[in-house]
C-alpha cells in the first residue's frame, strides 16, 4: 500500500468538508493582518534596524539562550520591558506559540487545577495537553462559569493551585475579557491569573500596555505580550514574578531547547516600545478607524460588532463563508474566511482586522463589497462590487 495515501485520503476529507487550508500570496486591500500599527514595514523600524547591523548586532544568535545565545540585546529588551509594562520581570521567547507552550506546561503543577476559558488560543490548548496539571473549561468570559470549575475541583478533592487562563481580548471574537472579576476570583481562589494580551498590546491601555496594565506587577497575575501584532515584529514578550521567570528559565523547554531570537528581534522590539510612548496618535488614528468601520457595518450589514479592531461577520457554515470571501478577494480585498475548528462550528466568518494600512474610503468600500457579496449569495444574482 502507498503509504502517501492516508494523508491524500485526509486531505481530501478536509476539502470535502470545506475546512482545506493552503498558503497563498498576499493580494488586495489589508484587512487581514494583524500589523494594527503599521509598524512592520515602517520607516522608523528600518532605520533602527540598519543601525543596529552597522553596529554589529548579528541576524542570528547562534545557540539557546542558556548557550551561546544570550546576547546584550536580549537582556536590554527584557530590562526595557519590564519597566514599560510595569511588572517585576520579563522574558523573549521566539513565538507567541512558544510562550504559551511554555507557560502551561512549565508552571501549572501536578495537582494543581488549570481552568481556562474556552476560546483561548490553539497554543494554549497544546500547552496544557504537555502539562501535568488537571484541566477545565469555562463558558467564554463567564465569572460565575470559571468560579463553579473551582468549586466542583475543590470538592472533588482538589488541594493544589488554581490557574485561570485567559485572554484579555479574543482574537475571533473581537471582545474583551471581565479581567477585574477575574482577578477578583483569582484572588479569592488563591489562583493565578495568566493573561495573553496578544491583540491588545499596543492597541489599549496607557502607552498600549494593554488591557490588562493595572494587573501587571501583581505575584499572581503573568503576561504575555505578543511581539508580531501590533508591535510589528515577532516572538513574545511574558512578564511577571522574578521566581516564575527563573522558574520558565530552568524548567520551560519550550525556552531551554529553542535557539534563541535574533538579537535583530530584540533591537527591534525595543524600538516598538519607545515607539508605542514616542507616538500615541498611532493608537488614536487606530481607534478612530475601528471606530468608523464599526459604524459602518451596522448601518450597511446591521450587524453587532464588539468595541475593537477586530470584527467577525459571522457566516454560519464554511462552505457559505469561504464563496463570500472569495468573491470579496476578487473585488480587491484582502478578506480571509475563519472555518472550524479555528471557531466553533456553524459560526465561519469573515475576520475584518483594522490596521493603520486603512483609511475610511477603504472601509467604506469593503463593507459596500460585503454587502453586495452576501446579497448575492443569498439571491443568487451576479456579484458587482464597486
Amino acid at each position: 500500500m502507498d503509504p502517501l495515501k492516508r494523508f491524500a485520503e485526509l486531505l481530501d476529507d478536509l476539502k470535502q468538508r470545506s475546512v482545506y487550508r493552503s498558503l497563498r500570496a498576499t493580494a488586495g486591500t489589508d484587512f487581514t493582518s494583524n500589523d494594527y500599527l503599521a509598524l512592520a514595514d515602517s520607516s522608523r523600524m528600518r532605520a533602527v534596524l540598519i543601525d543596529a547591523l552597522k553596529r554589529g548586532v548579528p541576524s542570528g544568535s547562534g545557540g539557546s539562550r542558556l548557550l551561546r545565545g544570550n546576547h546584550p540585546e536580549h537582556e536590554r529588551l527584557e530590562e526595557e520591558a519590564a519597566r514599560f509594562f510595569g511588572t517585576k520581570r520579563a522574558l523573549l521567547f521566539g513565538s507567541g506559540y512558544a510562550a504559551n507552550t511554555a507557560l502551561l506546561s512549565t508552571l501549572p503543577q501536578r495537582g494543581d487545577l488549570v481552568v481556562y476559558d474556552q476560546y483561548i488560543h490553539a497554543s494554549s490548548h497544546d500547552g496544557m495537553k504537555l502539562g501535568r496539571a488537571s484541566v477545565a473549561s469555562f463558558a467564554h468570559n463567564d465569572v460565575d462559569s470559571a468560579d463553579d470549575a473551582i468549586r466542583t475541583w475543590r470538592q472533588g478533592g482538589g488541594t493544589g493551585t488554581p490557574w485561570i487562563v485567559i485572554e484579555s481580548l479574543y482574537s475571533m471574537e473581537g471582545d474583551r475579557a471581565p479581567l477585574a472579576e477575574l482577578k477578583t476570583l483569582a484572588e479569592r481562589c488563591g489562583a493565578f491569573l495568566i493573561i495573553d494580551e496578544a491583540h491588545a498590546t499596543g492597541v489599549f491601555g496607557p502607552d498600549g500596555r494593554g488591557l490588562a496594565a493595572e494587573l501587571e506587577g501583581s505575584d499572581h497575575v503573568l503576561v504575555l505580550h505578543t511581539g508580531g501584532k501590533a508591535l510589528g515584529v515577532s516572538g513574545a514578550i511574558v512578564t511577571g514574578p522574578s521566581v516564575l521567570c527563573d522558574f520558565l528559565i530552568n524548567r520551560g523547554r519550550p525556552f531551554i531547547f529553542a535557539t534563541a531570537p535574533p538579537p535583530l528581534v530584540a533591537t527591534a522590539l525595543c524600538e516598538s516600545l519607545a515607539i508605542l510612548r514616542e507616538e500615541p496618535g498611532r493608537r488614536t488614528r487606530l481607534a478612530s478607524l475601528a471606530a468608523h468601520a464599526r459604524q459602518a457595518i451596522r448601518k450597511q450589514l446591521d450587524l453587532p460588532t464588539p468595541h475593537s479592531q477586530i470584527l467577525p461577520v459571522i457566516i454560519g457554515e464554511s462552505d457559505l463563508a469561504m464563496r463570500i470571501a472569495e468573491m470579496i478577494q476578487t473585488a480587491g480585498f484582502d478578506v480571509r474566511a475563519i472555518r472550524p475548528p479555528t471557531v466553533p462550528a456553524g459560526t465561519a466568518r469573515l475576520r475584518i482586522s483594522i490596521t493603520l494600512h486603512l483609511d475610511e474610503s477603504s472601509i467604506d468600500a469593503l463593507v459596500y463589497a460585503m454587502r453586495e457579496a452576501m446579497f448575492a449569495m443569498t439571491t443568487k444574482r451576479p456579484f458587482a462590487a464597486c
